[in-house]
C-alpha cells in the first residue's frame, strides 16, 4: 500500500510541472486529500521527493511546500514527532538552501516551520537555532521565521526571545544589506508585540514570572542601534520597517531611557513625515510612542508638543482617498494621536485649534473641525469646561461657504449635541447653521458623477436633513432645546428646502411632549414671543402641502405637523383635523406624483380650508386669518404654483367673511400689489376673485369696475411719454389680468344672479378691447369669453336666456381666427376661439345662415389649410423651426371637430347633414394629401355623431344617401392610407343612417354593413391587387344596400368621380361601377357582344380597372356557349399570362357549373402529358436536368386563376379530391425541375416588369395553385396552418419536400377529415408510380395521415398500414424511411391498433434495424424512432420475445458520432425497460453495460442527448435494484430541472458501491474506454467517475481495481491538452489513496 500511495504522490507531484494554473491548484487539491487520508506517509514522501528531485525548479517546489503546510495544518495534533522532525529538517534546508533571497519557494518552507512549530516548537527552534549562530548573520527567512512564530505561538516562544535576542543584538551591526536590516526590524516588531501580548495574559502564560523588565535592556540596546543608525537610511522601506518597530519596542524600554530618548525620538519620527507619501506606518508608531510616554507619564511632551501639533495637524487636513485604505487608516492613527494630547494638553490642544478655525485654506479648516469632533467624542470630561469657550469660536465656520467645511461642521454640530454643548448660551446659532443647510438648493448638474471628494450642495444638505432627525428622535436632551424653537424656521422663505426635515423632527418632538403630558396647547408663546401665529402657520403650512411630492414628499410632512398642532392653532378644530387630515395624507401616500391630479389635489384642500373656517365660525379669527395671508403672498414671489393656491385659499378665506369692507379693501389691496409682469400670477388671482365671487358677486364686480375706470388704464402723455411703450406694455398686461378675473367671477358666480348682470357689467367691460393686437390680450379675451358663455349655457334659464351680444361676439371669434397667418400656427388662438364659438352657437338666439357660413369657412380654412408638419421639423417636440407643434394641431382639429358636431346638432335633418358637407366638399377632393386627410377625418367624426344622435320617429327618405357615397366611396382608393381608412368609416356610418331612416332601430347590426369593418384592413398597405378586391366588396355591400331609387343618382354620381385628380380614386370608381353593374345589372347580358367590342379597343389602348372588369364580363359569356374553345385558345396565350389573360382566366368562376367543366378539362390537360423531359445538359458524361413540359405548366398556371376567384368555391368543392391529388403530384413533379430555355428569358422580364403575374417557376407555380384549390375549397384553415408551420416553402425545396407533404396531410388530418377517403382512395395506386418523386410524396402523405385518429375514424386504417407495409423493400431508401415513419405514427393516430397489429408492426421496425442497404442509419434512425413510439401499446409477448436482440442492436450507437443516433438510441433503450420483469436478469445485464455510457453522455455536447440520457436513466432506475439510486434519478434528471453534474455523480457513485461494490472494475474497465473519446466534456467526465466510485468503494472491493493499469491510464490522460481534463484527472489521482 506504501509503494502505491508512493506512486500516486509521486505522480502527481511529477505533474507539478503543468504550466495551467488551475491543474496546479488541482494537483496542490489532490496532494492534501492524499495526506487527509495518509498524512505521515504524504509528508515522508514529499520529503524524499524534493530531496531526490534536487534539481526541480523553486515554482514547482512551492506546490509541494504549500500541500505539505495544508497537511500539517490540519492534521498537527495527529502528527507523529518523528514525521514533525523530518518536516522540520526539510522545511529548514528547503528554506535555507539558497544563500540569495527567492521569496515564494522560501515563504513557503517558512510557512511549513511556523505551522510546525504550532505544536513542536522546541523541536523547530532546536532546527532553526542551528541556523542562528553568534557572529554569523542569519538567513533573511530565519528571522523571519521567528517573527511568525513569535505571532503564531506566543505562549511558545516568549521564553526563547530572551536567548535570541542576546544572539542577535551582535548581528545588527552586521546586517549591511537593507533587506536583512528589514527583517530584523520586521522581528523586533513582532517580538515586542508578542512580550506585550504575553504580558497581558499572564493567568494563562506557561511561565508567570515572565516580566516586561525582563527584555527591557535588550530591547533598548537594539532601539539604539535601528535608531541611532538605521532610522536615517535613504531607503525609504527600511525607515518605515524602523519606525514600525521602534513602535512596538516603546512600549517595552524602560522608563527613565524612554523619557530620556523621547527628545530625540519624537522629532525624529516627525522628521519621518516629510520623507514618506505613505505615513500610516509612521502615525501609527507615534501614536504607539505618545501612548508609551503618557503611560510613564512623561514630561518631555510638553516640550514637544509644538512641534507634535504642528506636523500632525496637516496630516488631518490632507484628504484621506477612500480608494487608497493607507490614507483612511492614516487619518485613524493620527486622530488618536489627537486623542492622547488631548487627554493630557486640553488648553494647549484647543489653544492650537481654534485659530486654525480662520484659516484661508479649505484644507486646514476641514481639518481642524475634524479634529475638534474627535476631541469632543473622545475627551469630554477633559472639554466639560471649555464648552463655551469651543462654541464661541464657531462663529466663523458658521459663516463658511464651503460644502466640505460645511459637513464638517454638521459633523461637529452632531458631536456637541450628544454631549450638551447645544443647550449651552450660542447653541441656537449652531441649531440655526444646521436648519440652512437642510435648506440649501440642489446642484445644477455639471459633472455626471462629482468627485466624492468635493461633496455637493446635495450630500451637505442630506447628511444635515439626516443629522437634524437623529438629534429630534434620538438625543433626548436635545428635546427641549429643539421645541419649539424650531417652529421658528416654519414660515420664512428662505427655509422652504428645510420644510421637510423640520416638520418630522417637530413631529417626533410634539409626539414627546404629548406623552410628557400638558396643556392641549403645545405651542408655548407665553415663554417665546418669536414663534409664528397659528394664523401664519396654517397658512404656511397648507400652501406648501399644495406641492405634496415636492422636497422629499414636503406635502406629508406638513399635512402631519398641522394635525399634531390643531389644538394650538385653534380649540374648535381637534375633531374636524383629527378626522380629516390623515384621510388627506393617506390620499397622498396611496398615490404619485403622476396618478395624483394637482386639481384635484388643490380642491381636497380647499374643502379642508372650508370646513375650517366654518369649524371655527369666528370671524375676527377669520380676518385675522385672510390678513395673514396676504402678508404672506410676496413670500411666494418665486414660487408660481404655491402662489396661485394661496390666491385660491384668499378666495376662499374671503368668501366665508362677514366683514363686506374688509372683502372689498383686500379685493383692493390684492388688484393693487399685483405682479402683472409676472403671468403666472394672473390665474391665481382671477381664481381668488372668482371663488369670493361665489359669496360676494356684488362686491367682486363693484372692485373690478373701479378698477376699470381708476387712473391705470389712462395713458401717460406729455413730458415723460419717452415711457408711454413701455408702459403701455404694462397696461396690456393689466388688461389681461382683468379680463381674465371676469372670466372666473362668472365661471364661478352663482347662475341665478350672473344673468341678469352680464352684458351690463361683465360683457360690456370686456368688450371694449375686441380691437387689441396684444397676442396675450386676445388670448384672455377669448379664454374670458368662453368661460362666460359656458357659465350663461350652464344655467338653470339658459334656455329662456337670449344672449344679445351673441353675434357680435362670434363675429369677433371669426375675426380672430382670419387674423391667423394661413401658413403657421405659433399660437392657440384658432382652438381657443373655436371653443369660444362651440359655446356660443348653442346660446339664444340662432346664427344667421351668412354668419353660420362665414363661421364655417373660417374655421375650415384656418386649420385644413395648414401646410403639412415635417416630422424632422417637430422631432423634439417644441415646435422649433416647423409650422406647428403636432400637439397644437391636434388640440385646435379637435376644437374644430366640436365646433362642427354642435352646428350639426342645431341642424340634425339630412338638409344640414348637406349643408355641413357642402363645405367640406372641396376639401375631400383637394389636391393637397393633408387637406384630404384632415377632411375625412372630420367627415368620418361627423357621421359617427350624426348616426349616435339620430332618433327617427317616422320613416323619411335619405334623399342624398348617393350623392354622399360617392363623395366618399372612391376615396377608399386614396394614395393615403388614413384617408382610405376614414372613407370607409364614412361608407360605414351612411349605410347605417339610410337603415335608420328605413325604420331600423339604432342599435340594429347588418350583416353586410358589418363586413365593411373585416375589409378596413385590405386598404392598410397601398397594395393596388388588394385595394381593386376591397373595393370590389365594397361595392357589393353598397349595392346591396342602396335603395333602387338612390341607384341612379350614385352611378351618376360615380361616374363623374372618374375624373378626380387622384388616379386611385378613379380606378376605384370604375371598379365600383362594374361592381354595381354586376350586382344589379343583369339586362348587361344582352349588350354584352356591344360591350366587347368596346372593351378589346380599349385593352388595346391603356391598362385600366374598368375595361379589365368589362373583359371579364364578355369572358365569362363566352365560356357559358363554348368552353372548350375559350380554354384551349386562352392556354394557347404565351407564358407567363399578362394581367389581362389572368383576369379573363379569373372571370371563367363565375358559375359553378360552367366552372366545374373547365376544371375537369384542366386537370385532363394536366395529367395528359408528362410533366418533365429529362435534358443533357452537356454532352456525354455531362449531369442531366429535369424540364417542365409546356402544356401541363399553363394548364397549371390556368388553375391557379381560376381558384384564386372567390366564386370558385363550389366547383372546387365538388372535384376537391381529384384536383387535391393531381395538384399535390403535380407538385412532386416539379421539385427542381427548370423552366424550357425558351421562357427563362420572359421570366426573367417578366420579373422585372411592372405587371408581373406570379412566379413561373414550375414547383413555385404548383404550390401557389395548390394552396388556391385548399383555400376556395373551403379549407382555407388548412392553407393557413401550413403557412404558418413553413410548409410551403418546405414543399418548394427539393431536400425536405417530404417534409412539407408531411405538414400538409397533418393539417388535412386535423382540419379536413371529411375529404380524406377519397384522397387516400386516389392516392394509394400512386405509390407504384414510375416516378420516384411521386413514390415520396404519396409515402409522405400517408405517414403523416397514421398520427392522427381520423384515419381510423374513416376505417382507412389497415388499407394505408399495409401500403406502408409493402414500401419497405423499395428501392428508394426515402421511402422505406417514410414507410417505417408511418408505422411508428400508428402510435399516436390509432394506439389501439398497436397491439393488434403488434407482431407485425415489431417485425417492420427490426428489418428496419437490420436494413442492409442503409449507409448512414438512416432507415435504422426511423425505425429506432418509431419503435420508442410503439413500444408503450405493443403487448409485452411480443417485445420480449425480441427484447434482447434489440437491446443488443442498438448498443453501439449510444456513441455514435451523429446526435440524432445517440438520442434516439438511448430513448429506445429507456423505453425497452418497461418489458424488462419477465426476463430482469438477461435485461439487467444490459443496463449495467450501458450505464456508464448513460451517465458520461449527461455531459454530451447535444443538448438533445442530454434529455434523452435523463429520460434512459429515469427508466432504468426503477430495474436497478436500489431504491436510493431510483430516487435520484427520478428527483434530479428531471428534464424542467438542471443539473450540478459533479455533485450529482457523487452521489450516484455513493449508491452504486453501496448496492453493487462487485461492478467495481466493470464500471472502472467502461470508464477508461472513454479516456479517449473525442468530446472533451466526456474525456473529463470520466475520470471523475472514477475518482467518484473509489471515494465511495468500501474496502472489502479495493482489490477488485488492477491499479497499475488505472495509474497508467490516469498518468497518460494527465498529459491531455485540455486543463479541464488534466484537472479531473490530478483529482482522481489524489482520490486513489482510499483504494490502495
Amino acid at each position: 500500500m506504501e509503494a502505491r500511495t508512493r506512486r500516486l504522490a509521486t505522480t502527481l507531484m511529477d505533474a507539478t510541472t503543468d504550466k495551467e494554473p488551475l491543474v496546479q491548484e488541482q494537483i496542490y487539491n489532490a496532494l492534501c486529500y492524499l495526506g487527509e487520508a495518509e498524512p505521515e506517509e504524504i509528508l515522508h514522501c514529499c520529503d524524499e521527493y524534493l530531496r531526490q528531485h534536487d534539481k526541480l525548479a523553486y515554482p514547482h517546489r512551492i506546490i509541494i511546500l504549500k500541500a505539505m503546510e495544508t497537511v500539517v495544518k490540519n492534521n498537527i495534533s495527529s502528527l507523529d514527532k518523528s514525521t514533525a522532525k523530518v518536516v522540520i529538517f526539510l522545511a529548514s534546508n528547503e528554506m535555507t538552501k539558497s544563500k540569495e533571497v527567492v521569496w515564494e519557494w522560501q515563504q513557503a518552507a517558512s510557512s511549513v516551520l511556523v505551522a510546525v512549530g504550532q505544536r513542536f516548537i522546541n523541536k523547530v527552534m532546536e532546527e532553526v537555532l542551528t541556523k542562528f549562530q553568534p557572529g554569523v548573520l542569519p538567513h533573511y527567512f530565519v528571522m523571519q521565521t521567528f517573527a511568525n512564530l513569535a505571532v503564531s505561538n506566543v505562549f511558545g516562544m516568549v521564553p526563547f526571545l530572551n536567548s535570541i535576542l542576546g544572539t542577535m543584538l551582535p548581528m545588527l551591526g552586521m546586517a549591511k544589506q537593507d533587506h536583512m536590516k528589514s527583517v530584523f526590524c520586521y522581528a523586533l516588531q513582532h517580538f515586542s508585540e508578542s512580550i506585550q501580548e504575553y504580558v497581558a495574559n499572564l493567568d494563562q502564560a506557561p511561565d508567570p514570572t515572565v516580566r516586561k523588565d525582563t527584555f527591557c535592556n535588550e530591547i533598548f540596546s537594539a532601539y539604539e542601534v535601528l535608531f541611532n543608525n538605521w532610522l536615517q537610511h535613504r531607503e525609504p522601506k527600511l525607515r518605515l520597517a524602523v519606525v514600525e518597530a521602534l513602535g512596538a519596542m516603546s512600549y517595552l524600554m524602560p522608563g527613565e531611557k524612554l523619557e530620556e530618548q523621547l527628545p530625540k525620538l519624537i522629532p525624529a519620527v516627525l522628521s519621518l513625515y516629510k520623507k514618506h507619501s505613505e505615513t500610516f506606518y509612521i502615525s501609527k508608531s507615534l501614536c504607539q510612542i505618545l501612548e508609551a510616554s503618557v503611560d510613564i507619564g512623561s514630561r518631555s511632551l510638553d516640550v514637544q508638543l509644538d512641534a507634535l501639533l504642528g506636523t500632525l495637524h496637516p496630516q488631518i487636513c490632507a484628504p484621506a482617498d477612500p480608494a487608497v485604505p493607507l490614507t483612511v487608516k492614516n487619518h485613524t492613527e493620527v486622530l488618536r494621536c489627537f486623542t492622547v494630547l488631548a487627554c493630557s494638553f486640553p488648553d494647549r490642544v484647543l489653544t492650537f485649534l481654534l485659530p486654525k478655525l480662520e484659516s484661508s485654506s479649505e484644507r486646514t479648516r476641514v481639518g481642524t473641525l475634524l479634529i475638534m469632533r474627535q476631541i469632543i467624542n473622545s475627551a469630554p470630561s477633559q472639554m466639560e469646561i471649555k464648552k463655551p469657550f469651543i462654541l464661541s469660536s464657531m462663529k466663523l465656520p458658521l459663516q463658511d461657504s464651503n460644502n466640505k467645511v460645511r459637513r464638517a461642521v454638521v459633523q461637529v454640530i452632531s458631536a456637541m449635541a450628544h454631549h450638551g454643548y447645544l443647550e449651552q448660551p450660542g447653541g441656537e446659532a449652531m441649531l440655526e447653521f444646521l436648519v440652512r443647510q437642510c435648506a440649501l438648493p440642489s446642484d445644477t448638474p455639471q459633472k455626471p458623477l462629482p468627485d466624492v471628494d468635493d461633496p455637493t450642495s446635495d450630500s451637505v444638505r442630506s447628511i444635515s436633513v439626516s443629522t437634524l432627525l437623529l438629534l429630534s428622535t434620538t438625543v433626548d436632551r436635545m428635546n427641549n432645546v429643539l421645541w419649539p424653537f424650531l417652529l421658528e424656521f416654519i414660515t420664512p422663505v428662505q427655509f422652504t428646502n428645510a420644510l421637510t426635515p423640520i416638520c418630522r423632527s417637530l413631529m417626533h418632538l410634539s409626539v414627546k411632549k404629548q406623552e410628557e403630558g400638558g396643556s392641549a396647547s403645545l405651542i408655548p408663546y407665553d415663554l417665546n414671543g418669536n414663534l409664528p401665529s397659528p394664523h401664519a402657520l396654517t397658512t404656511r403650512l397648507l400652501v406648501v402641502s399644495s406641492r405634496p411630492y415636492t422636497g422629499d414628499s414636503r406635502g406629508t410632512a406638513a399635512l402631519r405637523l398641522l394635525h399634531a398642532l390643531r389644538c394650538s392653532v385653534h380649540p374648535a378644530l381637534e375633531q374636524l383635523w383629527s378626522k380629516r387630515v390623515p384621510l388627506l395624507v393617506e390620499h397622498i401616500e396611496e398615490n404619485t406624483e403622476k396618478s395624483l391630479r394637482p386639481e384635484e389635489w388643490e380642491d381636497e384642500l380647499l374643502l379642508l380650508l372650508r370646513e375650517t373656517l366654518a369649524a371655527v365660525s369666528d370671524n375676527a379669527w377669520i380676518c385675522h386669518f385672510v390678513m395673514e395671508m396676504c402678508q404672506q403672498l410676496n413670500g411666494y414671489n418665486g414660487f408660481p404654483t404655491e402662489k396661485n393656491f394661496l390666491y385660491k385659499c384668499i378666495g376662499t378665506t374671503l368668501g366665508a367673511c362677514v366683514n363686506k369692507e374688509l372683502v372689498q379693501k383686500q379685493l383692493q389691496e390684492l388688484l393693487e400689489t399685483a405682479r402683472y409682469n409676472e403671468e403666472a400670477e394672473w390665474e391665481g388671482l382671477a381664481s381668488c376673485f372668482g371663488i369670493c365671487a361665489i359669496n360676494h358677486l356684488q362686491e367682486t364686480l363693484a372692485k373690478l369696475e373701479d378698477f376699470v375706470r381708476s387712473d391705470v388704464f389712462k395713458k401717460s402723455v406729455g413730458l415723460f411719454s419717452i415711457f408711454k411703450d413701455r408702459s403701455d406694455h404694462e397696461v396690456e398686461k393689466i388688461k389681461s389680468a382683468l379680463i381674465l378675473c371676469y372670466g372666473f367671477v362668472a365661471a364661478r358666480a352663482p347662475r341665478e344672479l350672473l344673468l341678469p348682470r352680464v352684458e351690463a357689467d361683465i360683457l360690456r367691460n370686456i368688450s371694449q378691447y375686441f380691437s387689441t393686437k396684444d397676442l396675450t390680450l386676445k388670448l384672455c379675451l377669448i379664454r374670458s369669453i368662453a368661460m362666460i358663455s359656458r357659465a350663461v349655457r350652464g344655467g338653470t334659464k339658459c334656455s329662456d336666456f337670449v344672449l344679445g351680444r351673441k353675434a357680435e361676439l362670434v363675429a369677433q371669434m371669426v375675426e380672430f381666427i382670419k387674423a391667423e397667418p394661413l401658413d403657421s400656427m405659433r399660437t392657440p388662438v384658432r382652438q381657443w376661439a373655436m371653443v369660444t364659438c362651440t359655446h356660443l352657437v348653442v346660446l339664444e338666439p340662432q346664427l344667421s345662415d351668412p354668419d353660420r357660413t362665414e363661421l364655417i369657412d373660417a374655421c375650415l380654412a384656418g386649420v385644413l389649410a395648414l401646410p403639412p408638419l415635417d416630422p424632422l421639423q417637430d422631432c423634439d417636440g417644441d415646435g422649433g423651426d416647423a409650422p406647428y407643434t403636432e400637439e397644437l394641431f391636434a388640440d385646435t382639429l379637435g376644437a374644430l371637430q366640436e365646433l362642427l358636431k354642435t352646428l350639426l346638432q342645431r341642424n340634425l335633418t339630412p338638409h344640414g347633414l348637406q349643408d355641413v358637407f357642402a363645405h367640406l366638399g372641396p376639401w375631400i377632393k383637394s389636391s393637397r394629401e393633408q387637406e384630404r386627410q384632415r377632411a375625412l377625418e372630420l367627415s368620418a367624426a361627423l357621421l359617427r355623431f350624426y348616426l349616435g344622435s339620430l332618433n327617427v320617429s317616422t320613416i323619411v327618405p335619405f334623399h342624398n344617401l348617393g350623392v354622399l357615397i360617392a363623395l366618399f366611396s372612391p376615396r377608399c382608393s386614396d394614395a393615403v392610407g388614413a384617408v382610405r381608412q376614414r372613407a370607409i368609416d364614412c361608407v360605414y356610418c351612411l349605410l347605417y343612417i339610410q337603415l335608420c331612416y328605413e325604420g331600423f332601430a339604432p342599435d340594429h347590426r347588418d350583416e353586410m354593413v358589418e363586413g365593411l369593418k373585416a375589409l378596413k384592413r385590405g386598404l392598410e398597405e397601398p397594395d393596388f391587387t388588394v385595394l381593386f378586391l376591397t373595393c370590389t366588396n365594397i361595392a357589393m355591400v353598397i349595392g346591396k344596400r342602396v335603395p333602387p331609387d338612390q341607384l341612379m343618382n350614385l352611378l351618376l354620381a360615380m361616374f363623374e368621380g372618374l375624373a378626380d385628380p387622384d388616379k386611385n380614386c378613379s380606378r376605384a370608381a370604375t371598379v365600383m361601377i362594374n361592381a354595381l353593374l354586376k350586382e344589379r345589372g343583369a339586362v348587361l347580358q344582352d349588350k354584352v357582344p356591344d360591350i366587347m367590342s368596346i372593351i378589346h379597343s380599349k385593352l388595346q389602348e391603356v391598362d385600366e380597372e374598368h375595361v379589365r372588369k368589362a373583359a371579364q364580363q364578355t369572358v365569362y359569356i363566352l365560356a357559358a356557349q363554348h368552353s372548350a374553345v375559350v380554354v384551349s385558345s386562352l392556354l394557347g396565350s404565351a407564358l407567363p399570362f399578362d394581367s389581362h389573360t389572368c383576369a379573363m382566366w379569373r372571370a371563367l368562376a363565375a358559375e359553378p357549373g360552367l366552372t366545374t367543366q373547365i376544371l375537369e378539362q384542366l386537370l385532363d390537360k394536366v395529367t395528359r402529358d408528362v410533366p418533365y423531359k429529362e435534358s443533357r445538359a452537356f454532352l456525354l458524361g455531362g449531369s442531366s436536368e429535369r424540364v417542365a413540359t409546356p402544356l401541363p405548366m399553363a394548364a397549371t398556371c390556368a388553375l391557379h386563376e381560376i381558384m384564386s376567384a372567390p366564386e370558385s368555391g363550389p366547383a372546387v368543392l365538388g372535384l376537391y379530391a381529384p384536383l387535391f391529388v393531381t395538384l399535390l403530384l403535380r407538385v412532386s413533379c416539379t421539385v427542381g425541375v427548370q423552366l424550357p430555355k425558351s421562357l427563362q428569358g420572359r421570366e426573367r422580364r417578366s420579373s422585372s416588369h411592372a405587371a408581373a403575374s406570379r412566379s413561373l417557376q414550375p414547383c413555385s407555380c404548383a404550390v401557389q395553385t395548390l394552396r388556391a384549390m385548399l383555400v376556395q375549397g373551403g379549407t382555407e384553415v388548412v392553407a393557413v396552418a401550413v403557412g404558418s408551420a413553413g410548409g410551403w416553402e418546405l414543399m418548394e425545396n427539393p431536400e425536405r419536400h417530404h417534409d412539407g407533404v408531411a405538414v400538409l396531410a397533418g393539417s388535412m388530418a386535423r382540419h379536413a377529415g371529411p375529404r380524406l377517403p377519397l384522397i387516400v382512395k386516389s392516392l394509394i395506386p400512386t405509390l407504384s408510380s414510375a416516378f420516384d418523386s411521386q413514390r415520396v410524396t404519396a409515402t409522405a402523405f400517408l405517414a403523416e395521415l397514421l398520427s392522427s385518429n381520423v384515419v381510423n375514424d374513416l376505417i382507412l386504417l389497415e388499407s394505408v398500414m399495409d401500403s406502408m407495409t409493402g414500401r419497405q423493400k423499395d428501392p428508394c431508401l426515402l421511402v422505406r424511411v417514410l414507410a417505417l415513419r408511418g408505422l411508428g405514427n400508428i402510435a399516436a393516430g390509432a394506439p389501439e391498433k398497436v397491439r393488434k397489429h403488434g407482431a407485425k408492426l415489431l417485425a417492420s421496425m427490426v428489418n428496419g434495424m437490420d436494413d442492409r442497404d442503409d449507409p448512414n442509419n438512416l432507415v435504422a434512425l426511423e425505425a429506432m424512432t418509431s419503435l420508442s413510439k410503439l413500444l408503450e401499446h405493443l403487448e409485452e409477448r411480443d417485445v420480449q420475445a425480441m427484447l434482447l436482440h434489440i437491446a443488443i442492436r442498438i448498443r453501439p450507437f449510444f456513441d455514435s458520432e451523429q446526435p440524432d443516433l445517440r438520442r434516439s438510441s438511448i430513448v429506445l433503450f429507456g423505453n425497452l425497460t418497461k418489458f424488462s420483469e419477465d426476463d430482469c436478469e438477461a435485461f439487467f445485464e444490459q443496463i449495467l453495460n450501458g450505464l456508464v455510457t448513460l451517465l458520461l453522455h449527461l455531459q454530451d455536447p447535444k443538448p438533445e442527448v442530454v434529455k434523452a440520457c435523463k429520460f434512459a436513466l429515469r427508466m432504468c432506475g426503477p430495474n436497478m435494484g436500489c431504491e436510493g439510486l431510483c430516487d435520484m434519478f427520478l428527483n434530479h434528471l428531471r428534464e424542467d430541472r438542471s443539473l450540478h453534474y459533479g455533485e450529482f455523480m457523487n452521489n450516484v457513485c455513493k449508491h452504486l458501491m453501496q448496492s453493487y461494490p462487485e461492478m467495481l472494475n466493470r464500471l472502472v474497465l467502461t470508464n477508461l474506454f472513454y479516456f479517449k473519446s473525442t468530446w472533451v466534456d466526456i474525456r473529463a467526465a470520466a475520470p471523475m467517475f472514477i475518482g467518484f466510485l473509489v471515494l465511495h468503494v468500501g474496502e472489502d472491493h479495493c482489490h477488485q481495481v488492477d491499479l497499475e493499469q488505472l495509474i497508467s491510464a490516469l498518468n497518460l490522460l494527465l498529459k491531455d491538452p485540455v486543463p479541464a481534463v488534466r484537472m479531473k484527472v490530478a483529482e482522481t489521482l489524489g482520490r486513489l489513496v482510499r483504494i490502495l
